[in-house]
């Protein structure tokens, strides 16, 4: 686990300058600030973000940050049954069919060797 979730990795660090230097420069940053702030832990945060890409629908495409989001999470200590029903929940919240995507997007992402914890 990490103290800050972005500053203290640089894998995060390094995909974000893959998209672009001056965008990875810019969300380390300003993100790192936000997951530096006291109130909420490191694993709360990584899931809101999940929850946030199931409400925007952003799993899938170019620069798509849900699977970094996942592994993210798994790095702070969330499960994937924690995962799972994150996304069951925010099937009430931000709709069946969105929820349905990142579950199928999931189960792609746990099928890759990528992800390391």
């Amino acid at each position: 686990m990490y103290e800050n979730a972005v500053l203290d990795d640089r894998q995060v660090q390094e995909g974000l300058n893959n998209i672009n230097p001056k965008f990875g420069d810019f969300c380390t940053r300003v993100a790192g600030e936000a997951w530096g702030l006291p109130l909420i832990d490191q694993k709360t945060k990584a899931l809101i973000t999940i929850a946030v890409d199931v409400a925007n629908q952003t799993q899938t495409g170019a620069g798509s940050p849900f699977a970094a989001h996942v592994n993210m999470a798994l790095k702070q200590g969330a499960t994937l049954e924690e995962i799972e029903e994150l996304l069951l929940f925010m099937c009430v919240y931000a709709g069946f069919n969105k929820a349905a995507g990142c579950f199928g997007t999931l189960k792609e992402i746990f099928k890759k060797p990528v992800l390391q914890v």
